[in-house]
């Protein structure tokens, strides 16, 4: 009897993986149907309206081919590549030397990354340099003083969200308002705007804030559960998740590593985000997860991403179109392929700009979390897809603000806490503020799904397929949201939802848009596949 039910189980699972296995063929046929068309359609619109673009300038790829530069953030950040990289160059080289040269461990080091950063400031910022310094010192005095306190969390929030606020509204402050004897450094303001900066400098002070004031106090860090699960713990090493966890002595609180920390060169531009405590921790010891070798490739495959993203913004005008607001003359399906594309020009970006510095921060022996940890195809929910876009700062957020607010008891009360100061932090404009709402809609009904997922368990192989098809579907209407909420958010804005919504539920615009929601359900399914290879692989 028993042996009849293992043959039973044993046969209905080979039947399955057979199953499976046909299903991913014809997973991958439409896929790749799906991408000849996108490219082939995507081609076609950029030659038939390159006159009407703005932003294309003269590019180097082909002859008489342009180059979509309209992206103001890509545009400052190609443009910068060289200037950048000799700065990451001799600041390494310099770091490097004297770390070894003087022996230098904590304070040294600390001592030379602080001075070499700000001389990095001063030339970024110029006489705006003195912002940053008087914010950040006035910072570490209410820390010092308030971190015992248990109104403590309401002076670190109040005080770094008024000058969140007030950075934007006076756009980082004209010296003419302190004085007229004060007008004339308003012509030595550098190269780059600090508030804009500044934005990266306020979590940091947070953390560094929230990490003095959490010293010595109970963790709801689980040191065994994470050292069985963690590969890199288990070889004796410590992964960036038990830095950042592992308190610090109270003398790691300095003034000196804090400005530091602050103003890391690598680091301080663009990210990515990473805790006080992990920090500190790498100035005693550099990290040593990363070997030469994999930072080697890491940078190798930098190079890979960026002459991808030559290639696309010679080939496709994607960000051109979505600026210049010509798709409101086009065709639901072309409105589609330009707003995907959108999306995909955008990961690649942010994935190109965070990995630079990243990068830099590796060689000199701090590791900081890696953004962008997965494709954006890759992704078929909301939580998984905040997990792996700007990762870093998701980090962050769980750490300092999710978790201290209620965490999963919470959930559905605190995302809207937490993304509505997302769009705070990003900039202040109504646009960011309803893309944060939308998100936290869209957020809801998966919340309450994987809520009576977890309660009604599934039985049997049936009822296993059915739950499968049924997230495979939920899978699709999520992307749908998800494209809809960042192009509202960075494309659209909030006035394009009614002319969005007209075009898709128009006569001519429901085909495609059911061919949108089965296109996703079938990425959805190539990802269940993508998720199960990796669960079986050692």
């Amino acid at each position: 009897m028993g042996t009849s039910v293992i043959n039973k189980g044993n046969f209905n699972s080979s039947r399955s993986g057979r199953w499976k296995q046909k299903e991913f063929v014809f997973l991958l046929t439409y896929a790749f149907v799906f991408y000849v068309i996108i490219v082939t359609r995507s081609l076609h619109l950029s030659r038939d309206h390159y006159k009407q673009l703005f932003g294309l300038r003269p590019g180097w790829l082909f002859p008489r081919r342009l180059n979509d530069i309209s992206d103001a953030q890509w545009r400052n950040f190609r443009g910068n590549l060289l200037v950048l990289t000799l700065v990451f160059g001799i600041f390494t080289l310099l770091a490097n030397l004297m770390r070894v040269f003087f022996n230098l461990r904590v304070r040294g080091m600390s001592i030379v990354w602080l001075l070499f950063s700000l001389a990095y400031l001063s030339y970024l910022h110029g006489a705006c340099i003195v912002f940053v310094l008087s914010i950040a010192t006035i910072n570490f005095l209410l820390v010092k003083i308030f971190a015992q306190k248990k109104y403590f969390p309401l002076v670190a929030w109040g005080y770094n969200i008024f000058f969140l606020i007030c950075n934007r509204v006076y756009e980082g402050y004209p010296f003419s308002i302190f004085g007229q004897q004060w007008a004339f450094l308003d012509q030595y303001r550098g190269s780059f705007r600090w508030h804009i900066c500044f934005n990266f400098v306020v979590l940091r002070m947070i953390s560094f804030g929230f990490d003095y004031h959490w010293t010595n106090q109970d963790s709801h860090f689980d040191n065994e559960k994470h050292y069985q699960r963690c590969h890199i713990c288990k070889s004796g090493k410590s992964c960036y998740q038990v830095l950042q966890e592992r308190s610090l002595h109270f003398d790691k609180f300095g003034f000196i590593t804090y400005l530091c920390y602050l103003v890391y060169a690598p680091l301080y531009i663009a990210g990515p985000i990473l805790s006080f405590n992990a920090f500190a921790s790498q100035l005693d010891i550099p990290q040593n997860t990363n070997s030469v070798r994999n930072v080697t490739l890491y940078g190798f495959r930098w190079i890979l991403s960026l002459l991808l993203m030559e290639l696309m913004t010679h080939l496709f005008y994607y960000n051109a179109f979505a600026n210049s607001g010509l798709w409101k003359n086009l065709s639901p399906m072309d409105v589609f392929i330009i707003g995907y594309g959108v999306l995909n020009f955008m990961w690649l970006k942010f994935l190109l700009i965070w990995r630079f510095f990243r990068f830099w921060s590796l060689i000199n022996g701090v590791e900081a979390p890696e953004n962008m940890p997965k494709c954006i195809n890759n992704c078929h929910n909301l939580e998984g897809f905040w997990k792996n876009w700007h990762a870093s700062f998701n980090k962050w957020l769980v750490r300092y603000m999710y978790i201290p607010l209620g965490g999963s008891r919470k959930k559905l009360l605190n995302v809207w806490v937490i993304f509505t100061f997302v769009a705070v932090w990003h900039d202040l404009e109504w646009k960011l503020l309803s893309w944060a709402w939308l998100t936290c809609l869209f957020f809801i009904p998966e919340l309450v799904l994987k809520s009576a997922a977890k309660t009604f368990q599934v039985q049997g192989s049936f009822g296993e397929c059915i739950f499968r098809e049924f997230s495979a579907v939920a899978g699709a209407v999520t992307i749908t949201c998800l494209m809809v909420a960042n192009l509202v958010g960075f494309v659209i804005g909030p006035q394009g939802i009614n002319w969005l919504l007209s075009s898709f539920l128009h006569k001519e615009g429901l085909p495609v848009l059911g061919g949108l929601l089965v296109t996703f359900y079938v990425g959805t399914k190539i990802m269940f596949h993508i998720d199960e290879a990796k669960q079986r692989s050692p």
